[in-house]
């Protein structure tokens, strides 16, 4: 668990097509343009910012990644927001805002 002011390197990929508009783990609808990410056990509403070549303050709303060395999954909008959309994955430094 990160606390509120950490910061860490972590490696995030992202996720949108086939999840656009499904029901998210939190109980929101997804949007794949929405500053959204998932972590497997940061608190619903957690904020966190996000940084690669810029940075966006992402809030978590849904469970993941599930793939091995993976720590977050950000919406295909924040990827290509800051950078990294064209990787697939990367690693990000995030900081827990809240």
């Amino acid at each position: 668990m990160i606390g509120v002011g950490a910061t860490l390197a972590v490696i995030a990929s992202y996720y949108g097509p086939g999840f656009h508009g499904n029901t998210t783990a939190s109980g929101t609808r997804f949007d794949q343009y929405a500053a959204t990410a998932a972590h497997k056990s940061l608190p619903f509403g957690t904020e966190l910012r996000v940084c690669h070549k810029t940075c966006e303050v992402v809030t978590i709303t849904d469970r993941g990644p599930f793939i091995p060395g993976r720590s977050l999954d950000v919406s295909l909008g924040t990827a290509q927001r800051i950078g990294f959309v064209d990787q697939g994955v990367a690693q990000v430094s995030i900081t827990r805002l809240n």
